[in-house]
């Protein structure tokens, strides 16, 4: 689930706040980027349950209306399509989701304003409409809520704001946590038990989570010299004028470059320059494009880099 995308990026933030200390130790850093990787992946688990939670709190408006002193013939007898849900109820038993309530300690129902606005919007919804009377099956269930997080949920500006407010690990954590969420609601079928349908693993294999700490490492480690080459190759600029960002978006860079020989360069260089565009200046896409192709250029001359 933290693929490399979200690795570059949460190395990059602790890069960047490791520099900011008056004390850099390396133990540190590697604490903070293992934090920040942990707390990624409980949001993964975080929005699968918003669903179920959801479900609870109309189940608990349902009760309200059913039973008032003047409740309509509507308001008795309503439909309980959506609080019967089969993939909601399907999350609610998953073993993975269930070991991972046991292990924290805040949860949805903590933010029943939260949750009340987010299910107003849904039920607003044409989509809960077309829903309501469409064919009732399992995978009706399943894209129901799969359309209702990408189209609503997902792009709610108050879901967005509460998260950073919880967590600044979750800053900027939310469009790609969400993709995955989609993807493995894709995945699910009604044919397991509702206990046995898997999440994503924290990471895709054991390369992956050896690349996250190898990056981070030799950033650090090779920051001077990497720093000196950089210099070499900025014309009628000093190198303690650059924003801090491109410098350590380029040091990051430099160090996957020069020590994992199975990324592609061109790969390294469209990954970092996404990534300066988003966490630097509007100019510094194509300032550190042009500084690292001339590195690259170079480091082939050497010999340094062989790979293509």
């Amino acid at each position: 689930m933290v693929n490399r995308v979200i690795i570059r990026t949460k190395v990059l933030q602790i890069v960047y706040s490791y520099y900011q200390r008056d004390e850099h130790v390396l133990s540190v850093a590697e604490n903070e980027l293992a934090f920040s990787l942990q707390k990624t992946y409980d949001l993964y688990h975080y929005l699968f349950l918003l669903i179920p939670f959801l479900t609870d709190l109309e189940q608990k408006r349902v009760d309200l209306r059913r039973h008032r002193h003047l409740a309509t013939d509507a308001e008795k007898a309503p439909s309980l399509r959506f609080i019967n849900n089969r993939f909601s109820k399907q999350l609610l038993e998953n073993q993975s989701l269930q070991k991972f309530v046991g292990e924290k300690s805040w949860f949805w129902d903590q933010d029943d304003h939260f949750g009340i606005n987010i299910l107003n919007k849904i039920v607003a919804s044409e989509l809960y409409s077309e829903y309501m009377t469409s064919e009732d099956s399992y995978e009706s269930d399943k894209e129901f809520w799969r359309k209702a997080l990408k189209s609503i949920v997902l792009l709610d500006l108050d879901l967005e704001e509460m998260l950073e407010d919880k967590s600044i690990y979750w800053n900027d954590d939310l469009d790609l946590v969400g993709t995955f969420v989609l993807k493995t609601i894709r995945k699910w079928t009604d044919n397991c038990s509702e206990q046995d349908e898997p999440l994503m693993p924290m990471f895709k294999d054991e390369e992956d989570r050896l690349f996250a700490y190898n990056l981070l490492h030799q950033t650090i480690i090779d920051a001077s010299a990497n720093k000196q080459l950089i210099e070499a190759h900025i014309k009628n600029w000093d190198v303690d004028r650059l924003a801090n960002m491109d410098l350590y978006v380029m040091q990051m860079a430099i160090a996957e470059m020069t020590h994992f020989p199975m990324i592609p360069i061109n790969v390294t260089l469209n990954e970092y320059i996404d990534l300066a565009k988003y966490y630097s200046t509007p100019k510094s896409g194509v300032f550190i494009n042009g500084t690292l192709d001339s590195i690259v250029s170079d480091l082939k001359k050497e010999q340094v880099l062989t790979k293509v």
